[in-house]
């Protein structure tokens, strides 16, 4: 009978010493917290700035039943998400440390955008102040998207927009105005040297699901005994990454002997398409290191020496067995303004080692730093992902160097040859007198660049885009996990 007592002790106190002893990660949480408790888990292991967020931190919580009690404090789970970022853009506009970490309560729209698939009516526009300390806004439509509801109508590149359904456009309202509405009608406007005007004319607008080829123009342009190819590239999106080696494949039949690169309005995307397209405005440096990550220090450590290999970029000279169609140059002309970010610098970035990268127009936004889509799955990958919900994150997982081992660029890249937009000198895009493009054809000719009578009353704040409305936010994401993460990520 004793004996018996006794096997019963032991095993009553072996059962407690482990209950007591497991992990919180091998702990469901209650069903009402699962979407907060992935988001927690999911920033505490590959979040760039884990070590800086003390919420964050792994000895934060000695069990899932304190985490639970933290979570439950939360009610949105995007509420919760914005709290774990360090220092992130909504909460500390002027000191932000985490600009562009968002999450989304849909993953399939998420993954949509990633690619350029939107709910849009064709209207590429910049919103801006109308003077400084204004609260009133003005559009300026940038570009019509091919194949669009807008194509079909009488708007195009440099109309101007002060209100819609006739309602005056604010800071306040934008976005009620812009986003949220299937259809709508922009009352156009005129500048009359001190004000916006309406001039009477309405343009009626649809949004249908359109998915955006980012090659806007592809074309060569004779001038000054050069065969100029100029490339209009919008977006990098990794399933037009052939017709992308189509475009070059085009330009290279016609013998071109400069290129200019024209990412004015591409907020980035993949990693992976930025690494091909470096690799077809080369080609003489196959193998070589393009671009270096460097993640959070607790997933670094965890890696082999293989598993690091994984972090270089390297130029490639085949798309899954196609082979690019490489220019070979040793020079490259690239437009960009304040909307050129993620993907777009790291091209001019990491090309900077090994070309003469001119750079024309302006500052480009300032985003060294990429993601990849974390789920709800015991591997943070699409793999396995909990059916309960459809929350995933898009948080800043890593940093990106050139080969030199340079990504300190957070305020921007600064241009060779300085050349502002101003909405009126606009100008067609593609046509050599653009100004931008006018710009980079004298520095390639030698010819003298068109000089632009610009009203400087039309430099205007800016507050926001038609990209960024639409979901397509400054993005440099992997489509993979990373080698190696997958024996690191719980």
């Amino acid at each position: 009978m004793k004996t018996i007592l006794k096997s019963l002790l032991l095993i009553f106190l072996l059962a407690f010493t482990l209950q007591s002893c497991e992990d919180q990660d091998d702990v469901e949480a209650p069903a009402t917290l699962q979407v907060n408790d992935f988001i927690w888990k999911g920033l505490n292991e590959v979040y760039l700035w884990q070590a800086d967020v003390p919420n964050l931190a792994d000895d934060r919580f000695s069990t899932q039943a304190e985490l639970n009690s933290y979570l439950a404090g939360y009610s949105d789970p995007k509420e919760l998400f914005q709290d774990l970022l360090n220092k992130p853009i909504s909460k500390y506009p002027a000191t932000a440390i985490d600009r562009f970490s968002w999450i989304v309560d849909d993953y399939t729209v998420l993954e949509q955008e990633l690619n350029g698939i939107t709910k849009n009516n064709g209207v590429d526009f910049k919103l801006s102040r109308v003077a400084d300390g204004s609260n009133d806004v003005v559009g300026y439509v940038r570009y019509i998207i091919p194949n669009s509801d807008a194509s079909t109508k009488a708007i195009k590149r440099g109309d101007l927009f002060t209100a819609v359904n006739g309602t005056k456009l604010t800071v306040s309202n934008y976005q009620s105005l812009l986003l949220a509405p299937d259809s709508y009608t922009l009352n156009l406007a005129d500048y009359n040297g001190s004000a916006f005007v309406l001039n009477g004319k309405t343009v009626a607008l649809t949004k249908t699901v359109l998915e955006e080829n980012p090659i806007l123009i592809n074309k060569v342009i004779t001038s000054g005994g050069r065969k100029i190819g100029y490339l209009m590239y919008n977006g990098f999106y990794s399933d037009y990454d052939l017709k992308l080696n189509q475009a070059f494949g085009e330009l290279k039949a016609q013998g071109v002997t400069d290129l200019v690169l024209d990412l004015r309005y591409n907020g980035g995307g993949s990693v992976r398409t930025s690494t091909r397209l470096a690799s077809m405005i080369t080609g003489q440096f196959n193998g070589k290191i393009f671009s270096k990550q460097q993640y959070n220090l607790k997933l670094m450590a965890t890696m082999t020496t293989e598993d690091l290999e994984s972090l270089n970029q390297r130029f490639v000279t085949n798309i899954d067995g196609t082979a690019l169609n490489s220019l070979n140059l040793s020079k490259i002309y690239i437009l960009t303004t304040s909307s050129t970010a993620s993907a777009s610098e790291l091209v001019v970035n990491g090309l900077k080692p090994y070309i003469d990268v001119v750079q024309i127009g302006e500052t480009t936004i300032g985003k060294n730093v990429g993601s990849f889509t974390v789920y709800d799955s015991p591997t943070f990958t699409k793999s396995n992902v909990n059916p309960n919900h459809k929350y995933a994150m898009q948080p800043l997982v890593f940093k990106i160097t050139n080969a030199q081992d340079f990504g300190d660029y957070t305020s921007g890249l600064v241009p060779t040859y300085m050349q502002l937009e101003h909405v009126s000198t606009y100008g067609v895009l593609g046509d050599p007198s653009e100004p931008l493009l006018n710009l980079a054809i004298s520095k390639i000719t030698g010819a003298t660049a068109k000089k632009l009578q610009t009203d400087k009353s039309l430099i205007l704040p800016y507050i926001d885009d038609s990209k960024k409305i639409n979901g397509l936010r400054n993005e440099m994401y992997l489509e993979t996990v990373p080698k190696g993460f997958s024996k690191s990520l719980k």
